[in-house]
């Protein structure tokens, strides 16, 4: 069953000062409140999205510079990440095919400046909806695979490749088989771009078969999604899965369902890079308890604006 949570449900204040989200198993909290180990067992990765490389108009005038300001405010924090997570919507949409294969170069360019010394990418509709993927795929590989990293095992989507934005069966015969060898208390980590439940469908803020990959993903006890796609945070339960998207680095767009229609939040010429910036996740010992830290692009520093823990 579905259960929507509002942030003000998970806020916790602790003693050091940050603001927690704590979702996911019961023991969650005190998982949280566990002292920490050493350094060689914590490790945290980035999570980027919705760069939309190529993009130009009135929401982001200066959209040309938005990536550059990322990669920057990555390379800067005080340590580097183990790896780098790019959710989807790479480039901006384009019909034509030269312009698309063109935008994929330039934003690997950019990105070639990132001092992690690992890089993750994942399509968005934008990337691979008009071809199924193919320039993605020449560009950047697979549009859905899995990778293990110091006791997680993360997973790659892809529910945007589909025009009908379907993951369809035979990635979900992939998905089960991946997973299968898996004991059942395994941390997992998924990564997609769209939601796999349904969000605002009115919106295309849903994958259409998405309900068959959280009553799959449901058989293994400590599975979290990371997503991109609605440009703004937002945290989400089905079941035990907690869902966290991540805001954009081109534009931000309003809650869910909050206006008649759909559209980017109007630039401020004031403050243009609000609503823009990146994600921290710190995964502490137990592989069980993750520590999202949102970075605004307000500044060039990546000023912390929220600081949230989710537990299995």
């Amino acid at each position: 069953m579905n259960e929507p949570r509002t942030r003000r449900e998970f806020i916790k204040l602790l003693g050091f000062g940050g603001v927690v989200f704590a979702s996911g198993l019961a023991g969650a909290c005190t998982n949280i409140l566990r002292k920490s180990g050493s350094a060689d067992d914590d490790f945290f990765f980035v999570q980027l999205s919705d760069t939309h490389w190529g993009f130009k108009g009135p929401p982001n005038p200066e959209a040309a510079n938005t990536l550059r300001q990322a990669v920057q405010a990555v390379n800067a924090l005080p340590r580097q990440p183990d790896f780098v997570v790019f959710t989807g919507d790479l480039t901006h949409t384009t019909d034509e095919v030269a312009e698309r294969n063109k935008r994929m170069r330039e934003f690997k360019a950019i990105v070639a400046d990132l001092k992690a010394p690992v890089q993750r990418y994942m399509p968005g509709e934008h990337d691979a909806s008009l071809d199924q993927g193919a320039a993605f795929q020449e560009h950047f590989g697979p549009t859905h695979y899995s990778f293990e990293h110091k006791g997680i095992h993360f997973a790659v989507l892809d529910n945007v490749s589909d025009p009908q934005a379907a993951i369809g069966d035979a990635q979900l015969d992939w998905l089960l088989a991946d997973l299968k060898p898996l004991r059942a208390d395994a941390p997992v980590v998924v990564f997609t771009h769209r939601p796999l439940f349904d969000l605002a469908p009115q919106w295309d803020w849903a994958t259409k078969d998405g309900s068959k990959a959280i009553d799959l993903l449901q058989h293994w006890k400590n599975v979290t999604v990371f997503y991109g796609h609605i440009h703004q945070e937002h945290h989400f339960k089905t079941g035990e899965i907690a869902h966290h998207a991540a805001t954009s680095l081109v534009f931000p767009l309003p809650a869910p369902m909050s206006k008649p229609k759909r559209a980017p939040v109007p630039w401020d010429p004031a403050h243009p890079r609000r609503g823009l910036g990146f994600r921290e996740i710190s995964v502490d010992e137990s592989r069980l308890v993750f520590k999202l830290k949102q970075d605004s692009l307000e500044n060039l520093a990546a000023v912390q604006t929220g600081a949230y823990e989710t537990g299995f």
